[in-house]
């Protein structure tokens, strides 16, 4: 399955060069090339190692500027309603942060699936964070708008860090992660994995042996989670069995979706056509920086 690239927005201006709409800001999807579990916290966080490689591939969102303060998102988005939505969390967020009288009327154009392991509604809140800083002039940093981010998820930070990155701590601890270009492809294999369920389970490995950055590339590296989302949701190890028959197969995140880095787009374009019709996959490649990177110092 083809999908169009992602593109940074062109802000509509009115007057002095000030944005009232953001029109198409991406919301890449992330894939995690390998994820760890070393250790849990006393608060019952998991210490975590991983390698975030960004996509482009993913969802956009449109915002207005509203001058009455009020926050809306004027779309439905089946099966996550407004008030639970990180993108209207994000946005409320920032608002009481910095006491900006301003709101925004939000569209959220979904093309990830959920509860797939790719990042899909932690990048929608770090676009929401990054957009709306620039359409209300609030003009928080790249590191205070990470910060903020992680109170509403650990994969949040990676998306307005904006770059491929090790990570370490619950995830929010980040190094820029130099990579070669790549395919991949990605497939949903049609079930939704919940996070909490996959990170609670009893059978979870929580004591791997932390590696080095600069080792990364040489580790036998593993998703400490698949084994878990496998024996829960046999779909998902269906669908790696199918991939791994092309090219080396892993889940990303906690599941569902998995991938496989291909030799080049014409490899990916195959595979995908040879796909089970009931499953989805797409052909996807490598993002060297977020397209709103440039927004944030």
């Amino acid at each position: 399955m083809d999908r169009p690239a992602l593109t940074p927005p062109q802000p509509l201006l009115l007057g002095d060069d000030a944005p009232t709409q953001l029109i198409a800001c991406p919301a890449p999807a992330k894939l995690n090339l390998f994820l760890h579990v070393i250790g849990r916290r006393a608060d019952g966080y998991h210490l975590l190692q991983t390698a975030f490689r960004l996509l482009d591939w993913g969802d956009t969102l449109d915002f207005a500027l509203r001058t009455d303060g009020r926050i809306r998102r004027v779309n439905d988005v089946p099966g996550v309603a407004e008030a639970d939505d990180l993108v209207v969390r994000a946005a409320r967020l920032l608002q009481a942060h910095t006491g900006s009288p301003l709101g925004a009327d939000i569209t959220v154009h979904k093309v990830l699936p959920m509860g797939g392991g790719i990042g899909g509604g932690s990048s929608d809140a770090a676009t929401t964070l990054m957009a709306l800083n620039r359409l209300w002039g609030t003009g928080l940093s790249r590191a205070e708008l990470q910060a903020l981010g992680l109170t509403l998820g650990a994969d949040v930070p990676v998306f307005i860090y904006g770059r491929d990155a090790f990570a370490e701590g619950v995830g929010e601890a980040l190094q820029p992660l130099a990579l070669p270009p790549a395919w991949y492809v990605v497939i949903s294999p049609g079930v939704s994995v919940p996070t909490a369920e996959i990170f609670s389970a009893e059978d979870l490995t929580r004591n791997t042996a932390p590696i080095k950055m600069a080792d990364f590339a040489a580790s036998t590296t593993r998703n400490d989670l698949q084994a878990v989302a496998c024996s829960r949701y046999p779909e998902v190890q269906g669908a790696i069995d199918w991939l791994d028959a092309y090219a080396p197969a892993l889940m990303t995140g906690s599941g569902a979706c998995v991938f496989a880095e291909v030799s080049s787009e014409i490899e990916a374009d195959r595979i995908t056509r040879s796909c089970p019709p009931h499953w989805k996959a797409w052909k996807v490649r490598s993002l060297t920086r977020h397209p709103l990177y440039e927004w944030l110092q």
